[in-house]
């Protein structure tokens, strides 16, 4: 039996906007659009990908779920980040190696420290 994983969902209000964000962000391509969902992926053929659908339900509390990231210059990634519409957010993670940060409708994400020399 092969399990291969494809996408994670994410609600969001406005797919097409989370979406277009979360593309320019990573730097990956657009696969699909519909009124209702906005997929991504690292390149047209690579899975997985992130897939944006709609939910107007408000969030209610912390995200279940988030992403890590692993940069290779954590202060500039952040930086871009910011630049690009994210913004810092304290989840209880203290003095932490990690920055946390969220997109613009909330969704929390972690940019690590760059990888050990």
């Amino acid at each position: 039996m092969t399990l291969n994983w494809e996408q994670v969902i994410v609600h969001a209000k406005d797919p097409a906007a989370l979406g277009q964000w979360w593309a320019e962000a990573l730097g990956w391509v657009v696969v699909y659009t519909s009124e209702h969902e906005f997929e991504i992926r690292p390149a047209p053929d690579r899975m997985p990908g992130l897939d944006f659908v709609r939910h107007d339900e408000p969030r209610q509390g912390k995200s279940r779920l988030h992403l890590d990231f692993r940069p290779d210059d954590q202060e500039a990634e952040v930086a871009r980040l910011l630049a690009h519409g994210a913004r810092r957010v304290d989840i209880g993670q203290g003095d932490a190696a990690w920055v946390v940060l969220a997109d613009p409708e909330g969704n929390e994400f972690c940019i690590l420290a760059p990888p050990s020399e």
